[in-house]
């Protein structure tokens, strides 16, 4: 199915209550929507990192009791999974819509990919739209804009602390994310992804990568 964007009655779904209810409706309105942005950013994902790149829409699989208050679909390197690897993020509160670099507290080898992107830290961070936020923590929905002193220390606890996490990307707000067409979202999207392909290919391989002028 094509994507023709996010309505509000997407959003409306995270305030049904009761796990099951959530969960039916998350299935019935939101999954297919995150399924076929998955399928089609894992194609352009692929060309644009040089690796095949996986789609993984959250099953939220490990609930019994609280609904989900957000989900996502990951695209990574990797087709059995995506927590363990530095991946891309598509994803919906009912604040905003995410989209992600990111590097969560269950992958492997985050010292050295703390170091990585630390070492191409001045590279990547001039780089990056003046629009981008950061998350420490992909369980809440805060988000904040940091400074060069605040992502090396950012980075560091990523190395240090196990719960540590590093996402950066955009956030849309509700209101505006409901007034886009899906053209408009393949292209939000895109322009999103392309500035922090050097990260995740730095995370990745150990090169700094240099940044498209």
């Amino acid at each position: 199915m094509a994507f023709k964007g996010f309505a509000k009655a997407d959003f409306n779904v995270f305030q049904v209550e009761g796990l099951e209810a959530r969960m039916e409706q998350l299935k019935k309105r939101v999954r297919p929507k995150l399924e076929t942005l998955g399928q089609s950013f894992a194609e352009s994902l692929s060309a644009a990192t040089g690796e095949t790149m996986y789609p993984h829409v959250a099953r939220h699989a490990r609930r019994t009791v609280n609904p989900p208050k957000d989900t996502w679909v990951a695209i990574a390197g990797n087709r059995r999974g995506y927590k363990k690897h530095p991946h891309f993020q598509i994803g919906l509160w009912q604040s905003h819509v995410f989209l992600w670099f990111a590097v969560i507290n269950e992958a492997e080898n985050k010292e050295e990919i703390a170091n990585r992107l630390q070492r191409s830290r001045n590279e990547w961070l001039n780089h990056l739209p003046k629009d981008f936020v950061f998350s420490k923590d992909h369980t809440k929905p805060e988000v904040g804009r940091f400074n060069e002193k605040d992502v090396k220390a950012m980075l560091e606890r990523l190395k240090t602390v196990k719960k540590g996490e590093f996402l950066c990307g955009r956030t849309i707000e509700q209101a505006e994310a409901i007034r886009l067409s899906g053209k408009e979202w393949t292209q939000r999207i895109s322009d999103t992804f392309e500035p922090l392909i050097p990260l995740y290919r730095t995370a990745v391989n150990e090169i700094a990568v240099p940044v498209k002028q």
